[in-house]
């Protein structure tokens, strides 16, 4: 009898360790950029077809920062809808992870291929000397992958971002400078009549957690693969492009049911940029959509400007934020 308590007492203590909710570990943060560093720009994904003018016009930004340049020697390959073939895509990007005096790697542009490249790839050499993955949409799936190895990582403009006017994406560039050189990060938005606060409806106005996420059909084609997140009292970033409002209620139902939403600690919404119109209208708005994918309880805060638009402000991922709640939103790095 006394055995039998025992082994029970011991498999509920198991249980609960189990099931318990697991403090976020503090990601690794590679060095921050100074005057002298090299960057690579690569190319994982799309094309790069009739783009060496504006990959010139980066490496002449970055130069204009003290930075020395190299670039890929495939990223101008034709691999039909890629900028070479897999295997030349991948070793070019390794070439980058493996180089102990590169400390940044900015790729091109994105679209579509980052995935068919990440297995192959060896992080070893990256994890002894972590440097800083940067970009977004397609390279959301770096971003998860280096989230699960331990590293933070920038979500910010591209090499190919730089084909908009100048004037245009001014604070793009800055803020992914900023984000480069490690200065302070910290952002103020007018608060949406859509915004829900959740369990914030307390006089609680403020919380903290990892910021995780990036792409919306990225995430989704993530799951139940090793790159798959845990967002547990993190704070998930989302932003789309191009979609119909069922694809993306599909997509965040996808999220839903493999838990993204259930101990999340907030859901920050990006741009939802060029929706398409379909013939069966779904009848409401992209916001009202999101909210009834997102349990009630979950703070959920809209209109942050990264994405596809032309201001596309720079985010650490896998570090800390502050969101503090007024008639603005104030998001704040550590």
């Amino acid at each position: 009898m006394k055995k039998n308590l025992f082994f029970t007492i011991a498999l509920v203590l198991i249980s609960s360790l189990v099931n318990a909710q697991e403090v976020p570990v503090k990601l690794i943060q590679p060095p921050t950029l100074k005057k002298g560093d090299t960057i690579a720009i690569v190319a994982p994904a799309g094309i790069l077809k009739n783009k060496v003018e504006v990959i010139e016009k980066a490496t002449a930004l970055l130069e204009s920062w003290g930075l020395q340049v190299v670039l890929g020697e495939n990223m101008f390959n034709n691999g039909k809808h890629f900028s070479g073939t897999d295997k030349e895509r991948a070793a070019d990007f390794q070439k980058a992870l493996d180089n102990p005096n590169i400390k940044a790697i900015w790729a091109a542009r994105g679209g579509y291929g980052s995935v068919r490249i990440l297995e192959t790839l060896d992080f070893s050499q990256f994890q002894t000397n972590p440097k800083w993955i940067i970009g977004y949409s397609d390279i959301t799936a770096f971003h998860n992958h280096i989230h699960n190895i331990g590293v933070e990582t920038i979500h910010a403009m591209m090499a190919t971002s730089l084909q908009n006017e100048d004037t245009e994406i001014i604070e793009t560039i800055a803020t992914f400078k900023k984000a480069l050189f490690g200065e302070e990060l910290t952002y103020e938005i007018p608060a949406s009549p859509y915004n829900r606060m959740g369990v914030l409806s307390t006089p609680i106005n403020a919380l903290k957690g990892q910021l995780v996420g990036g792409n919306l059909a990225v995430l989704a084609s993530m799951l139940g693969s090793e790159s798959q997140i845990n967002t547990d009292q993190k704070i998930l970033f989302i932003e789309e492009i191009g979609e119909y409002k069922y694809s993306i209620d599909r997509m965040l139902q996808s999220l839903k049911r493999a838990g993204y939403f259930k101990n999340v600690n907030a859901v920050i919404v990006g741009d939802i940029s060029n929706i398409k119109q379909n013939t069966t209208k779904w009848g409401s708005t992209i916001e009202e959509l999101i909210l009834e994918s997102i349990p009630e309880k979950i703070p959920v805060l809209f209109g942050f400007p990264a994405g596809h638009e032309t201001t596309n402000n720079a985010l650490i991922m896998g570090r800390n934020v502050l969101l503090e709640f007024d008639t603005t939103i104030t998001i704040s790095f550590d």
